[in-house]
């Protein structure tokens, strides 16, 4: 077996479209360290290429991501080693979720059956969600006697409220895609059978944007909940002008009023 193959996640990429694939099928894409470690890889590398403008996410298998893997955990806890071992995965899982969040690309989670605790946080941290009608998503925490990981107070928070929030983390088992589409955390929910098709024409609508617009529409909106009135409209306005410097803008703004004549 090849290096490629033997890897835990996989990297493609068409156009300005990338694409992450969780590739521990028999775990169903529990993240342990070998998998945290490569995502981070993965993540820095498409970070850094300016040619792409949206990386999608997706689960190899029958499932999303069942969460950290508890076989791990679960080692540690008996050995009482909890402390460095989780500090060491989260340090290169967390290091994954920063970049997903920091990248001037729009991160579009695809997901279909099981996403379960950080397998959940990562569908929500993720930009924009699109989701298979029979998805399940689990928080699964609770039940553990643990807080959430893996930036889900994050993307679940600034989706539905703090009130929403603590529902979803302490008072429900699992729900459904169609109660994450009422929710406001999936922008999506097709059969599973046009998942993938879905999935493609939405990355595809959204790497119609131009880069700069991309990158600034991403950071504004992300820092909002954070920003005074008076800085965040001090940073559209900076944004806006940043923007209008780029040929892309420029060859826009023509196209456009040349239509009015």
């Amino acid at each position: 077996m090849s290096d490629a193959v033997a890897e835990p996640a996989r990297l493609s990429i068409e156009g300005p479209i990338a694409t992450i694939t969780l590739d521990r099928p028999a775990a169903f894409n529990a993240i342990n360290l070998a998998i945290a470690k490569r995502l981070e890889q993965l993540a820095s590398q498409v970070e850094a290429d300016p040619a792409i403008r949206v990386l999608i996410i997706k689960g190899e298998g029958r499932a999303f991501s069942a969460g950290g893997d508890l076989q791990t955990i679960g080692a540690a806890a008996e050995a009482d080693t909890i402390t460095p071992v989780v500090s060491e995965l989260l340090h290169h899982y967390h290091a994954f979720i920063a970049s997903l969040r920091r990248m001037p690309k729009i991160v579009l989670a695809s997901v279909h059956g099981s996403a379960a605790g950080a397998g959940l946080s990562l569908a929500f941290a993720a930009d924009l969600c699109i989701a298979a009608e029979e998805a399940r998503f689990t928080p699964a925490y609770a039940k553990l006697g643990v807080s959430p990981d893996g930036g889900g107070t994050l993307g679940v928070v600034a989706a539905v409220g703090v009130r929403r929030a603590l529902q979803i983390f302490l008072a429900e088992d699992s729900f459904t895609a169609t109660q994450a589409y009422e929710w406001g955390l999936v922008a999506k929910v097709v059969p599973i059978s046009e998942l993938a098709a879905a999935t493609q024409a939405l990355a595809e609508r959204l790497a119609k944007n131009m880069p700069a617009g991309i990158a600034a529409t991403k950071a504004l909106i992300h820092r909002a909940p954070i920003s005074s009135v008076e800085d965040q409209l001090a940073a559209e306005r900076d944004a806006i002008i940043n923007c209008m410097h780029s040929d892309s803008f420029r060859t826009a703004v023509r196209k456009f009023t040349s239509k009015e004549k």
